[in-house]
C-alpha cells in the first residue's frame, strides 16, 4: 500500500491553481485585445461588413442599369444614323 505523499498533493493543487490562474489571466487579455481593437477601428472610421456589402449591391445595380442604358443608347444612335 502506498502512503500519500503530502509534498506531491500540495503540489498538485499549487499546479491546478496556477493553471486557473492562468486561464483567467488570458480570457482577460483576450477580452482586453478585442476592446482594445474595436476602439481602433471606430477611431478609424471604418465600415462594418453589412455597409461595405449594402454599398457593393448598390454599385453592382448602377452598373447594370449603366449598361442598359448605353445598350438603349447605342440603339437609339442606330435608328437614326
Amino acid at each position: 500500500m502506498q502512503t500519500p505523499n503530502k509534498l506531491f498533493d500540495e503540489m498538485s493543487k499549487l499546479m491546478t491553481n496556477a493553471m486557473g490562474v492562468a486561464q483567467g489571466a488570458k480570457s482577460e487579455a483576450g477580452t482586453a485585445m478585442k476592446s482594445w481593437m474595436d476602439r481602433w477601428l471606430a477611431d478609424h472610421d471604418f465600415v462594418s461588413r453589412e455597409e461595405f456589402d449594402a454599398v457593393r449591391l448598390m454599385a453592382q445595380k448602377a452598373r447594370e442599369e449603366n449598361e442598359a442604358l448605353r445598350a438603349r443608347l447605342d440603339a437609339l444612335e442606330g435608328k437614326t444614323k
